[in-house]
């Protein structure tokens, strides 16, 4: 069996609610999630902050992938 490698995330969760909590300014929005579509690669990279290979879950036919989105966020 392969190892697999311990990452280390930089948030927290501390209460579940039906939105996502600007947590400055306390805003609430409305989320839904939905499933994660190559088009949506060239939004998450390395370069807008993302330390996460997408790309690489998104290609494992073994996996479904999904993303949390704000609710007419344009």
């Amino acid at each position: 069996m392969r190892k697999r490698k311990k990452i280390d995330l930089d948030f927290e969760i501390d209460f579940l609610t039906n939105s996502i909590r600007n947590t400055v300014s306390g805003d609430s929005f409305r989320t839904e999630v939905l499933r994660l579509t190559k088009a949506d690669l060239k939004q998450i990279t390395r370069k807008n902050g993302w330390n996460f290979n997408w790309k690489t879950e998104l290609d494992d036919n073994s996996k479904e992938v999904y993303k949390l989105t704000i609710v007419d966020n344009c």
